[in-house]
């Protein structure tokens, strides 16, 4: 196997987002990445362009916890099918609103198959991926774009259809991803 096979997870209930590189350090680019998400939005309902993959969440669900296995359960089958040996995982934001103790039990569902899985992982504070993408660590869905857009030449609001120029999902989680698969790369090259 040549080089790094790593992964950086955005995790959410409503569009989590998974990218993955498999190479060295020196080819890393948005270009040699693959990147999926997880939508709810019927037009991403088996979205393929380029180096991104959309997967359809159309289903009622009868608990909260058939949601968590079946969101788990996409994330881990991408890792373990492009052989991820390491993953990064966006941390818990401190400023959590709304239903926090349902996205604390559906990343713990992730971290337990992960774990299960003897992939290691890691966690990254929100934080620390907004300033190693903008220089920021309190940067907007907006700066963290404009970065992505300035370092890839790739605009995701012309990809996906977007019409509104909101950062929104499946865009700022596509982006946030990227940018954690990166810091998990460097930071094992400098560690």
């Amino acid at each position: 196997m040549d080089g790094r096979r790593i992964g950086g997870i955005d995790y959410s209930l409503s569009c989590p987002a998974v990218t993955i590189y498999t190479g060295e350090k020196e080819n890393f680019s948005f270009e040699n990445c693959k990147s999926f998400f997880l939508s709810g939005v019927k037009k991403y309902e088996d979205y393929q362009y380029k180096n991104i993959e959309g997967s359809p969440q159309f289903k009622l669900w009868e608990t909260p916890e058939e949601r968590y296995d079946f969101i788990s359960d996409w994330a881990l089958d991408i890792l373990i099918s492009n052989g991820i040996q390491l993953v990064a995982i966006e941390d818990y934001s401190y400023g959590s609103k709304g239903k926090v103790f349902h996205i604390a039990e559906n990343t713990g569902l992730l971290k337990w198959k992960i774990w299960n899985a003897d992939i290691e992982y890691k966690l990254i504070a929100p934080t620390e991926i907004k300033k190693f993408a903008t220089g920021k660590g309190n940067a907007n869905k907006e700066k963290m774009y404009e970065s992505f857009l300035q370092e890839t030449s790739r605009n995701l609001h012309e990809e996906l259809v977007i019409k509104s120029e909101k950062i929104g999902n499946p865009m700022s989680d596509i982006v946030d991803s990227y940018y954690i698969c990166k810091m998990m790369l460097d930071s094992q090259e400098s560690a």
